[in-house]
């Protein structure tokens, strides 16, 4: 398996971690998805496949040993935990449950990078098909990705033919950022050598449109999120 473009999810109550780890990640070529608590990651396991999992074990409700259990049950997904400094016996519960390696806070960024990485190698190549899911779930919205449909409940969302194709590029990654410049591109609408910057507020007004249809307040997205310095990514639930 390649490094590059994996999937991650990374599970933690922390949001200021969450985010500084999703930032990282990004940064070194990782699609990235992440989960406040172990109800909220299985609810995107349930919908999503991923390449590993960074789970940390403190955490209100369902403590990540319970969800590394029960997560190794259902699939193999390689499972990285984060456990408190010195507390071996977590990490001895979080093997025993079926944790690939653990990693004890706090922690150098680069020496997660170097274990999520010595882990994908060891895992064997599965099919490009058997990563994509069938339909994501965005709040009181879900957006069949095989039909290009969209629905509300049991209403269909009409959607305009270029909402239609950016729901079709965000799909085939959610939870990574897709640059104005690339979404340009991707819509056939020229890029740089067509009047480029009139063409990415071009697309800046087509997300408003389709974030009209997708968030309960547009003004503050939760699932079509702006991601600053790297353009726009959809996020699931």
């Amino acid at each position: 398996m390649s490094d590059i473009d994996a999937h991650l999810l990374i599970v933690d109550d922390d949001q200021r971690i969450r985010a500084l780890l999703a930032q990282f990640l990004l940064r070194n070529g990782f699609l990235v998805s992440t989960a406040r608590d172990a109800a909220h990651a299985r609810r995107l396991l349930a919908g999503l496949e991923f390449d590993l999992i960074v789970l940390d074990v403190m955490m209100p409700g369902e403590d990540g040993i319970s969800l590394a259990r029960a997560i190794r049950d259902m699939m193999k997904t390689p499972i990285m935990l984060l456990t408190a400094k010195g507390e071996t016996e977590d990490r001895i519960k979080g093997l025993e449950a079926g944790a690939d390696d653990y990693l004890a806070k706090p922690f150098e960024p680069r020496e997660l990078l170097l274990r999520i990485n010595a882990i994908l190698r060891r895992m064997p190549e599965v099919a490009e098909t058997a990563m994509t899911p069938k339909v994501l779930h965005l709040g009181h919205i879900r957006y069949d990705i095989e039909r290009g449909e969209m629905w509300q409940g049991d209403q269909p969302v009409r959607l305009t033919a270029t909402e239609a194709q950016l729901m079709r590029i965000f799909a085939t990654t959610p939870g990574h950022p897709i640059s104005r410049q690339k979404l340009v591109e991707d819509l056939g609408r020229g890029g740089a050598a067509q009047g480029g910057q009139a063409q990415e507020r071009a697309v800046d007004v087509q997300i408003t449109r389709l974030r009209r249809k997708i968030e309960t307040d547009p003004k503050q997205p939760r699932y079509l999120q702006t991601v600053r310095g790297a353009g726009y990514m959809l996020a699931t639930d």
